[in-house]
């Protein structure tokens, strides 16, 4: 998203590290030795998983992360150390405890269908000492980053005693504290930030039965006075997410369709860690937790999110500005290759569009209408001179862009320099070139990038040189 760009948080996240293990295969017998069914494997795959999938989503959002916690001294601790350092992570204040099992969760899939899991993995509180070795190696260090997420899964990373020392930490050293928390009791978590439960969640804790909109403000009232909350907050799932600072106000849910609901949690607290870090108000915050988990239960399985990602959601949801649509070279590249990966299928067409006129916006319908994402290179003012004479353009670039990127039917705008999007046709490879109708017979510039050329016949009448004779007449 525009005001996020270049922006680039120091988060710490400390909390239960894991690894999600699956198993892909088919089944087609059951075993003669007992009534089980034998699935065949074809394919296994690892992720991070726990606090791993929290540090997952705060680096597709472009967060530079560390990460604190125990693993065990074992094989799947030094693979899970692998994956964090292979995806930049730093995991200098990772420790190992001799004895302790690094959590390991296995998954048999067969058909696309779980038939089982199985854990391997301690889940005893550890030691004072090593509360100490964590705290001790955050002392001088805490500083450097903008925020600090507590990933709690019950497995005994996070304890009492360790919560409440770096809370303190922080609070001194005017850090804020965001809390996944887990369990009934959240007295652990006292004088943090905030904590993110969700709606059975809180009930637990708190209690109440939230069944309205009162029950609802007393549960948030509760945890804000018993845990000493900055603010506090319940997820309400499709319901969006409620909040109390000084009146409780209820963001609503902007997710349009909802498949797999999978890691959506730690997708909620990694963009609030993110906004928050920003020193956005927990408004703007709110709003775009909701924007990225609505595009996270879009997807199977734990995901993560780009801003990109959801500045596109959120274009379809007619909430962007104008400027999100207009992309440089390589914006336009890694937003071609997301969609590519979803088997969308890219329109391409250019023009200098000085003064935007009917022939224009019917002429942008139709290329549209060929595909599903249009992307219009736009000349350079440079150019246009070049191409037009020295009185044109009318309208600057920025204008011109600005305009395009407002219709309905134009996805992405990308200025370029040359006389020709050559390059820039080369780059994206459309699935569909469009070219006005006087074409017809003549070669078009990339054609043999694209996979079709559409001739589009332009509105009778209708062009910026007629427009612009028709000022000219006037004055």
């Amino acid at each position: 998203m525009k005001n996020f760009k270049n922006f680039t948080p120091k988060i710490l996240v400390v909390g239960d590290l894991m690894i999600d293990h699956y198993l892909w295969g088919s089944c087609e017998r059951i075993s003669p030795e007992a009534p089980v069914q034998i699935v065949d494997i074809a394919k296994e795959t690892t992720v991070l998983g726990g606090a791993g999938n929290v540090i997952n989503n705060l680096k597709a959002l472009g967060a530079k992360v560390s990460v604190s916690s125990v693993i065990g001294s074992d094989d799947n601790g030094v693979e899970l150390i692998e994956m964090l350092k292979k995806i930049g992570v730093d995991t200098n204040r990772v420790i190992t405890q001799n004895g302790r099992k690094t959590s390991k969760k296995s998954r048999i899939i067969a058909t696309s269908q779980q038939i089982l899991r199985y854990d391997n993995e301690s889940k005893h509180d550890i030691p004072s000492s090593f509360v100490e070795k964590i705290v001790n190696s955050l002392s001088d260090t805490i500083c450097d980053y903008d925020a600090v997420v507590l990933s709690d899964y019950g497995k005994g990373v996070l304890t009492n005693e360790l919560c409440q020392k770096i809370i303190k930490l922080c609070n001194k050293n005017n850090i804020k504290v965001l809390v996944d928390p887990k369990g009934s009791d959240y007295g652990k978590y006292s004088g943090a930030y905030l904590l993110t439960p969700n709606k059975k969640e809180a009930m637990l804790a708190t209690k109440i039965e939230i069944k309205d909109k009162a029950s609802l403000k007393e549960a948030l009232l509760k945890m804000k006075k018993e845990c000493n909350l900055g603010i506090s907050l319940i997820t309400l799932s499709e319901d969006g997410i409620a909040t109390f600072e000084d009146e409780m106000k209820i963001f609503p849910t902007v997710a349009k369709e909802i498949f797999d609901v999978t890691g959506a949690g730690d997708t909620v607290i990694a963009s609030i860690a993110f906004a928050i870090s920003a020193n956005k108000s927990i408004e703007e915050t709110c709003k775009f937790a909701n924007l990225a988990a609505g595009v996270v239960v879009g997807k199977i399985g734990s995901a993560t999110v780009t801003l990109d990602e959801i500045e596109e959601y959120k274009a379809t949801l007619h909430k962007s500005t104008s400027e999100a649509h207009i992309k440089n070279f390589d914006e336009i590249k890694a937003v071609v290759e997301r969609y590519r990966a979803n088997s969308k299928k890219i329109v391409f067409t250019n023009g200098c569009f000085d003064i935007l006129h009917v022939g224009h916006v019917k002429y942008l319908q139709e290329a549209k209408s060929f595909g599903d994402i249009l992307i219009v290179g736009l000349n350079s003012d440079a150019s246009v001179s070049r191409l037009k004479g020295p009185a044109r353009p009318v309208n600057i670039v920025e204008d011109r862009a600005y305009l395009l990127a407002a219709l309905e039917a134009v996805d992405f705008v990308v200025p370029f320099e040359e006389d020709t999007p050559y390059a820039l046709i080369e780059m994206i490879k459309p699935d569909t070139l469009v070219k006005g109708g006087d074409y017809e017979g003549k070669s078009v510039v990339g054609t043999e990038f694209a996979g079709e050329l559409k001739l589009v016949d332009f509105v009778d009448g209708k062009s910026t040189t007629k427009t612009i004779q028709k000022i000219s007449r006037m004055v």
